[in-house]
C-alpha cells in the first residue's frame, strides 16, 4: 500500500511539473505588447497590427498587442505580468521602472535623432519677445506628465526665475500639444508650452496643426534641454536572450523602407536604436527640479 502512495505521490509530482513546463512553453509561444490609444483603438490596433506582425516574423513568435486605457494600465499590466513589452513615453517608462522593474531596451529616433525638446510658444502679434515677458500673462501647459508640453518647460521657466504657480495671470492644463497650439492661436491664452522637433524651433507641433498659412503667426520664445525619446521596455522577467533578439528585430526592421514608413505612420517615428535606463535621468532631474512626484501625478490622471 505505502508502494502504491508513493508511486501515486510521484505520478502526481511527474504531471503538475509536466503542466507547468507546458504552460512554461505555451507563454514562450506569444509576445503580449502593450499601447496606449493617442488615437481610438480601433485605430490603433489597425495601424500596428502589420508591425506586431513584422515583429512576431522576426523573433519566430506571436505578438499579441493589447490596447490599455492610459499608462497606468501598461504599467500594471507589466506589473502583474500581464504583459512582455511595451511602448511607454520617457514619465511613464520612469514609473515602470519603478513600480514594475521594467527594462528599458530602446528608444525611438525623429530623423535620425533620439532626442525632442520642449518649446515655449506665443503669437507673432503678442508683443511678448522674452521669457521674462510672460510675466502676468496667461498661459497653457498640455499634459500634467508630458515632458515637453509640462515638465521640461516648467523647469524651464523655474530657471529663469518664472514660477508658473505664481507668475501667470491665468494658467491651464490643455491635454494635448494640438489643444494648447489651438489655445494660444485662438487667443485663450497668450503662451504655452508643447514639442518641437528639433534644438532650433524650425519644427514642432504648430508646424504639424497649423495650415501652412498660419505657421508665421507663431514665435518661438524659447527650447528646453533634449528630452530623450519614448521607448520600448520589456518586463523583469523576459529571458534576456528574447529581449536581445526583439530588439534587434525592431532595429533592423526600422531600417527598411517599409518599417520606417510603417513606424512614422504608426508613432511618427524612423526607426530605433538601443536605450538604457541612464539615459533617462535627465527626466528624472527634470521632475525633481520642477517640483512634480510623478507616481501623484500620474494616478491622478
Amino acid at each position: 500500500m505505502k508502494i502504491k502512495l508513493k508511486i501515486f505521490a510521484f505520478v502526481t509530482l511527474l504531471s503538475v511539473l509536466i503542466s507547468s513546463c507546458s504552460k512554461d512553453n505555451e507563454k514562450q509561444k506569444v509576445l503580449r505588447f502593450g499601447m496606449i490609444p493617442f488615437e481610438s483603438a480601433d485605430k490603433l490596433i489597425e495601424k500596428a497590427t502589420p508591425l506586431m506582425d513584422a515583429i512576431g516574423k522576426g523573433i519566430g513568435m506571436e505578438v499579441k498587442l493589447s490596447v490599455a486605457a492610459d499608462y497606468t494600465g501598461v504599467i500594471e499590466a507589466l506589473r502583474g505580468k500581464k504583459l512582455d513589452a511595451a511602448f511607454l513615453t520617457p514619465a511613464s517608462y520612469i514609473l515602470a521602472k519603478q513600480e514594475a522593474n521594467a527594462r528599458v531596451i530602446l528608444k525611438s529616433q525623429r530623423n535620425g535623432n533620439p532626442y525632442y525638446y520642449g518649446a515655449i510658444i506665443t503669437r507673432s502679434d503678442s508683443g511678448i519677445k522674452t521669457l521674462q515677458d510672460l510675466k502676468g500673462k496667461s498661459f497653457a501647459f498640455g499634459d500634467p506628465i508630458s515632458t515637453s508640453g509640462h515638465v521640461f518647460p516648467r523647469k524651464l521657466l523655474l530657471e529663469n526665475k518664472i514660477n508658473p504657480d505664481r507668475d501667470f495671470s491665468h494658467l491651464i492644463y490643455s491635454g494635448a500639444h494640438d489643444a494648447t497650439v489651438l489655445a494660444i492661436m485662438n487667443k485663450k491664452v497668450d503662451a504655452g508650452a508643447t514639442y518641437s522637433d528639433d534644438s532650433t524651433g524650425s519644427k514642432g507641433s504648430w508646424t504639424r496643426y497649423l495650415k501652412p498659412e498660419e505657421i508665421k503667426d507663431i514665435r518661438v520664445l524659447a527650447v528646453t534641454d533634449p528630452i530623450p525619446s519614448d521607448n520600448i521596455c520589456v518586463s523583469q522577467d523576459m529571458d534576456p536572450k528574447l529581449a536581445e533578439k526583439l530588439a534587434q528585430v525592431i532595429i533592423d526592421f526600422g531600417k527598411t523602407k517599409e518599417g520606417s514608413e510603417l513606424m512614422q505612420k504608426i508613432y511618427k517615428f524612423t526607426g530605433y536604436i538601443r536605450a538604457t535606463d541612464a539615459d533617462y535621468d535627465p527626466v528624472r532631474k527634470s521632475f525633481e527640479i520642477a517640483g512634480i512626484k510623478l507616481k501623484d501625478t500620474l494616478h491622478k490622471k
